[in-house]
């Protein structure tokens, strides 16, 4: 008998028949709007129990499939719509162990996937759209349509930097633009940098390439800082620092490789000036990506998981939590996958006495 094709096109309507999502964008080819309608309407009804389920992927989600693996957990590791995390829009990672040449960001996430799968891990595309830690074993949602049930869940999910949100420094991205001086400072040795941000991240982030850098000019864009008084007295007291106060970044400048200045204007009186610097720093803050874990996991004021400490143990049994959103202090690749490696341990340990207590009752 013959199929209908899971693909079908009329009237600029493209049909695939497997997914419920609706998008919408234009053909590059024919300038014609191109709408894409996947019509499945109705949630999968098979639902899948596994021992160990890892949200999302990085050094963190990696490193806990690896040693959950190694433990014969048989993790299944659902990657997220980044596959990789924040290190696969790094250009050169200089400052993780085993890496004497150093290697760029995507290689080593791939190196990350490939040694977990070594060991048995199920890595999977995709991502959880709801959880419901209510009872055991617990319950999640993938890509809207999916149910699978867990005895134990790590989540890995990672923080997103903030952005300016100025096309020039999306173009520069990697290239000269960062949002993390301890990762990159050390590429701009000797050189002039921009910093934008008015925090405590921002002021130790500007300490710190203070070191390294020839100047570093720092953007407020108040008259005054949001740091703490001793970050401030830091600040004000390195003398190759010039804090510009009233002043923000209206333009990443540079050659079409790499940043050769900054525009700036004043808040205040509308001038423009350009600042000749080969390197600028975002450090606005981060974003941990714990939306769909409200009402379900402890979170602090800014929406970072909350875990037992010493452990990676969340408030909910059999949850841990790993990496960058259990980490607004260190947020480094080494830090990571060092939780990540803790995350596993407590799952398997979690694991493990909970059989022991099946085996005494009996």
């Amino acid at each position: 008998m013959k199929q209908s094709a899971p693909l079908q096109l009329r009237n600029n309507i493209i049909t695939l028949s497997h997914y419920n999502v609706r998008l919408q964008h234009i053909c590059t080819s024919c300038s014609e709007n191109v709408i894409l309608h996947f019509k499945t309407n109705t949630m999968s009804q098979e639902i899948e129990h596994v021992q160990c389920l890892i949200i999302g992927s990085g050094p963190a989600g990696y490193t806990a499939a690896i040693y959950a693996a190694r433990a014969d957990l048989k993790p299944v590791l659902y990657t997220g719509m980044e596959a990789g995390g924040q290190l696969t829009q790094t250009t050169e990672v200089d400052n993780f162990p085993g890496y004497p040449n150093g290697i760029t960001g995507p290689e080593m996430m791939e190196d990350f996937r490939k040694q977990a799968e070594r060991f048995g891990t199920d890595v999977r595309f995709g991502y959880v759209s709801s959880v419901d830690f209510s009872s055991m074993p617990h319950k999640v949602v993938v890509d809207e349509v999916k149910t699978i049930t867990a005895d134990t869940v790590i989540i890995s999910t990672g923080a997103t930097a903030k952005w300016l949100g100025l096309p020039s420094e999306q173009h520069y991205n990697g290239f000269g633009v960062s949002a993390c001086a301890v990762c990159d400072g050390f590429f701009f040795k000797g050189q002039d940098v921009a910093i934008v941000g008015a925090g405590d991240t921002a002021a130790e982030e500007a300490t710190y390439l203070a070191k390294l850098c020839s100047k570093v000019y720092m953007l407020v864009r108040r008259d005054e800082f949001r740091a703490s008084k001793a970050m401030v007295h830091r600040v004000l007291n390195t003398p190759n620092i010039e804090v510009i106060y009233n002043t923000e970044a209206k333009e990443v400048l540079g050659n079409g490789k790499n940043v050769t200045g900054l525009r700036v204007v004043n808040n205040q009186t509308g001038q423009e000036s350009d600042l000749a610097v080969e390197g600028f720093f975002v450090a606005i803050g981060h974003k941990p990506n714990t939306e769909i874990f409200k009402g379900w996991l402890e979170m602090d004021e800014t929406g970072y998981l909350k875990t037992v400490p010493g452990t990676t143990k969340t408030n909910v049994e059999g949850v841990f939590a790993c990496g960058d959103v259990q980490d607004h202090y260190y947020r480094q690749a080494i830090t990571a996958a060092g939780s990540g490696c803790m995350a596993a341990l407590d799952a398997e340990r979690y694991l493990a006495a909970k059989e022991d207590e099946v085996n005494v009752s009996v």
